[in-house]
């Protein structure tokens, strides 16, 4: 298999680096779509395997398919969020290094809160909130939480911020 150079961001516009399974220490750790070890952990990708099948390019946004019906049914939700998907997709394939920039931005404050803010149990919420928070947003947020220790309050600031501009942070089962 050859290695994705950007295995951070999935070839179907996942944010991999804003994975619960991608911030995992030890065994059940994933490395981003595509990037060494991937295959042990997702040895079946239907998406990894249509790719191979047609244009073979480094994002599907770069397919002469796409967008195809994979990309139809976004508002599913399992261990990360496929809502913002299509609308990150486009992003990428605006500005591929702006987009990254905002990715590693988020990156950067889902880290902060995991190693400052969690309790053990917030790490699905952090890395829901800021996959579906803008940036702006979460620099919002860090103004309002650098200082506390609470995880509570943590958790408080993001949801208020994200009930206010509409979004759930919640997983749908």
């Amino acid at each position: 298999m050859v290695l994705r150079i950007y295995p951070q961001f999935s070839l179907c516009g996942l944010n991999c680096v804003l994975c619960p399974r991608y911030n995992t220490e030890g065994a059940s750790r994933c490395p981003g779509c595509g990037a060494d070890g991937f295959s042990e952990s997702h040895p079946v990708c239907s998406i990894m395997s249509c790719n191979k099948k047609k244009d073979n390019v480094a994002f599907c946004f770069e397919c002469s398919s796409y967008p195809c019906i994979r990309y139809q049914n976004d508002e599913k939700d399992s261990f990360i969020s496929y809502i913002n998907r299509s609308k990150d997709m486009e992003m990428a394939k605006t500005d591929l290094d702006g987009y990254l920039e905002v990715l590693n931005e988020k990156s950067q404050m889902l880290r902060y809160l995991l190693e400052n803010h969690n309790d053990g149990r917030s790490k699905n919420f952090y890395c829901l909130a800021v996959n579906l928070l803008e940036a702006e947003d979460l620099r919002e947020a860090y103004q309002r939480i650098r200082e506390s220790t609470d995880t509570v309050t943590t958790r408080s600031i993001l949801t208020q911020i994200a009930k206010e501009r509409g979004i759930s942070i919640s997983l749908r089962k």
